[in-house]
């Protein structure tokens, strides 16, 4: 019975790989997928690159409601950028290419002051991993140096510090928990939560203040790489399209010429297997690659149709929209949206956004979206008067005659979120006209 099983066995061992390629093509960014194409070009005789056209491009119009990445010495002084100090720091740390491709994504995430501020989740579900393997990854890139590096917020990235100094006792992370004190020069709170004496907490602060809160500053800036979109969207004659960046796509063609050539010149059985399987690998790539972009441009084009009110009027007009109405519309599984949008921008009339950017929970009813909401949240704190400063009791009496039913909590939630201060402190320095000290950005 075994060697009649064989034939059944062998084919679901090569659906399942070529699907497990598929799921790394789609979640590739495009720089990413350049890479990997090069790289299989250059070892697939029987793989060209496509001269005019790009693969893929075309475009998709909707109406409303309608879808149509040696030795690690010191700080070197020779240029180096903090990418390129992290990445050597890596490939020694971290031998599996699991935890080492999380830890690159990691080091691609961080901001320009060295920190790590991104959702853990939306890091998991781009890479297809659990956020428990992000959690570790990131915990070990912490002990990476400089120290500080990957911090998740000032007093974190100072905390790494101090951890690194073993300077880190209670009284310390006390003051650390407590720098908005500090900020505002409350020494006399400061006393009572760490429990110290003057000349104690004079020594700490100093410490504090000998900190770097920018590991980053250290070395060379790299030159801020713009955000290519991966897909536009333009209006034509009255009705908004979508179309693939064609710059975005590899272009590549099978050069069944030269195997027919080879395989004629082939000597033996196991020559022409090999041109075979190499056809078939080369067919496979180029398959894939359209129906990757097949994939993206459908998905963009239902986020697009769902958001034309967005394209039309701006934040403010945004609709809830999540993975699963989307993946539900366009017959995709809720996993293949989330990669086909990871890491992806949409190119707009309003600027270039993040795909995610457009995915956003309804709040108070089901025709306002998260981000509409913050987005409102926004402009009247914006527009308030240093003798009318607005709690956040007020805005949610603004926004309930709006028609947003919001909670008090929902609106701290989102003002905090937007690293917007209390009304209290927003009082004090808009009447003082200076304001307060706060972590770089």
């Amino acid at each position: 019975m075994m060697p009649g099983l064989r034939p059944e066995l062998r084919p679901t061992r090569s659906i399942t790989r070529q699907l497990l390629q598929a799921i790394e093509l789609l979640q590739m960014s495009h720089m990413e997928l350049s890479a990997h194409v090069e790289r299989e070009i250059e070892r697939n005789p029987f793989l060209d690159r496509e001269e005019g056209h790009a693969l893929g491009a075309g475009d998709s119009g909707f109406s409303a409601g309608t879808a149509s990445g040696g030795e690690v010495g010191s700080i070197a002084a020779d240029g180096a950028t903090l990418r390129d100090y992290l990445v050597r720091q890596i490939r020694l740390e971290f031998r599996g290419y699991p935890e080492r491709r999380i830890a690159l994504r990691l080091v691609e995430l961080l901001d320009e002051n060295g920190w790590f501020t991104e959702d853990l989740e939306a890091v998991a579900a781009a890479l297809g991993c659990e956020v428990r393997d992000v959690e570790r990854v990131l915990a070990r890139c912490q002990d990476l140096d400089p120290p500080g590096i990957f911090g998740r917020s000032l007093a974190e990235c100072l905390a790494l510090q101090l951890r690194e100094k073993g300077r880190l006792d209670p009284p310390m992370r006390t003051l650390l928990d407590n720098l908005h004190l500090l900020a505002r020069r409350d020494f006399a709170g400061l006393r009572r939560l760490c429990a110290v004496d003057d000349e104690n907490l004079s020594r700490l602060a100093r410490e504090i203040r000998a900190l770097d809160p920018r590991p980053s500053a250290r070395f060379e800036r790299e030159v801020a790489q713009p955000a290519i979109p991966d897909a536009f969207v333009r209006r034509r004659n009255g009705v908004w399209r979508v179309e693939l960046n064609g710059d975005t796509l590899p272009r590549v063609l099978l050069n069944r010429p030269y195997y027919a050539e080879m395989r004629g010149q082939a000597r033996s059985d196991r020559e022409r297997e090999y041109f075979s399987d190499r056809l078939r690998s080369a067919n496979w790539l180029v398959r894939s690659l359209r129906q990757r972009a097949e994939t993206i441009l459908r998905v963009a084009a239902e986020l697009a149709a769902r958001q034309e009110a967005f394209f039309d009027h701006g934040a403010a007009r945004l609709r809830p929209m999540t993975r699963r109405d989307v993946a539900v519309a366009v017959g995709l599984h809720e996993s293949t949206v989330g990669r086909a949008v990871a890491n992806r921008y949409l190119g707009t009339d309003r600027g270039v956004f993040e795909m995610k950017y457009f995915f956003t929970t309804a709040v108070g009813d089901a025709a306002r979206s998260s981000e509409a909401v913050r987005f409102r949240i926004r402009a009247l704190i914006d527009e308030e008067e240093p003798e009318a400063v607005l709690t956040d009791d007020r805005i949610v009496g603004i926004l309930g005659r709006e028609g947003i039913d919001v909670a008090r909590r929902t609106v701290a939630k989102y003002r905090g979120a937007m690293r917007i201060p209390s009304s209290a402190q927003r009082r004090r320095e808009k009447v003082s006209g200076i304001a307060a000290a706060r972590p770089p950005r």
